[in-house]
């Protein structure tokens, strides 16, 4: 499966070639509010998160999601992670409870993937 790290723009179309496989339009992806990256294609993501963390990202700025390429722009996030699961950083659940983190993280899908 291809690993993807998204810097730059890139059309939502790309990211079908990222999907997982025996999955239906799912991409796995983590994304660094931080540094303004999303890594995605990966089976597993504690596998975008850890290639992050070697890149120098800080395991707090790291959100773990599902994207649906084929699902309309308004439906195509998914909050959905084990790696989201942070008591520690007040968010007790595997989607991101923090409205103004969901909030960033649309932002930065928004701005890197086009269409």
């Amino acid at each position: 499966m291809p690993v993807k790290v998204i810097d730059t723009c890139i059309d939502k179309a790309e990211l079908t070639s990222l999907e997982l496989r025996g999955h239906i339009s799912l991409v796995k992806a983590v994304v660094d509010i931080k540094r303004n990256i999303i890594v995605a294609g990966v089976s597993m993501h504690s596998d975008a998160e850890a290639l992050l963390l070697e890149q120098g990202s800080d395991q707090a700025d790291l959100w773990g999601i599902n994207l649906y390429p084929k699902k309309s722009r308004d439906q195509w996030i998914e909050f959905d992670s084990m790696i989201n699961l942070r008591p520690w950083q007040d968010n007790d659940s595997r989607g991101v409870d923090d409205p103004a983190i969901r909030e960033r993280i649309c932002e930065i899908v928004d701005s890197l993937v086009l269409g």
